[in-house]
């Protein structure tokens, strides 16, 4: 059965050029509309969502942050706005990738195939491994079962891609990662996503985190990339 992906943009002449392209491989819905969108997604269940950034009704990252509230289906911004301020503001929102018009309709549904395979990945029972199914700090609790955080003793709450990026980081406390590393374990394909997604993933989890110890366990390593560091104050 083809996977089930939502199209929302607000121009009708877009929307036809996905269902085009798109509906050779995916099963195609369409949402004119934030609005819309957020009620298609709430009614049914779809395995990745195309969304455009400059709708009359709602933007894209507002819209991104309601469908994060509730679902942890995988978003890719589609649109027009390539500063990088605006993909860093994306994937702050939640999303998990971003793709600039004009675009390759090939790489369009490569993107949205190696989302949905990471998606479906993240769902499947969690595989008995030696590690621990708890991670448990002085100030920070990490449930991988239960995908759910605790920091300085406040449930937190974060997007699947940050819950992941934390979750590998902390497997692997005071081992320091480079950014292509991250990208390739945590986004699974290191030439699909910019270093800098990293960086803005990283200081939203310290923000969330908060100013203490917890937030603190995110260091910088200089020249390199981040590391864990249960101890690191904040």
């Amino acid at each position: 059965m083809a996977h089930r992906v939502l199209v929302v943009d607000d121009e009708e002449r877009m929307r036809s050029l996905l269902r085009l392209h798109l509906g050779r491989v995916f099963h195609v819905s369409e949402a004119a509309s934030g609005a819309e969108a957020i009620a298609m997604m709430d009614e049914g269940r779809f395995d990745a969502v195309v969304l455009d950034i400059l709708m009359p009704d709602a933007s894209g990252w507002e819209v991104c942050r309601k469908i994060r509230e509730e679902h942890d289906t995988p978003v890719l911004m589609l649109t027009a706005l390539s500063d990088v301020e605006d993909k860093l503001e994306a994937f702050e929102a939640g999303a998990d990738d971003y793709l600039t018009k004009p675009f390759d309709p090939r790489e369009l549904v490569a993107r949205l195939e190696a989302l949905i395979r990471r998606a479906e990945g993240r769902r499947e029972p969690e595989r008995k491994e030696a590690s621990r199914s708890v991670l448990v700090f002085p100030h920070l609790v990490i449930d991988l079962d239960a995908r759910t955080v605790t920091a300085d003793g406040e449930r937190v709450a974060l997007t699947p891609k940050e819950f992941d990026l934390l979750a590998f980081l902390a497997r692997a406390p005071g081992k320091a990662f480079t950014r292509e590393e991250l990208l390739l374990k945590v986004w699974g394909d290191a030439a699909f996503a910019e270093t800098r997604t990293v960086d803005a993933h990283v200081k939203t989890l310290r923000g969330k985190l908060g100013r203490g110890k917890a937030g603190g366990s995110l260091v910088t390593v200089w020249g390199v990339g981040y590391k864990f560091e249960p101890t690191a104050s904040g």
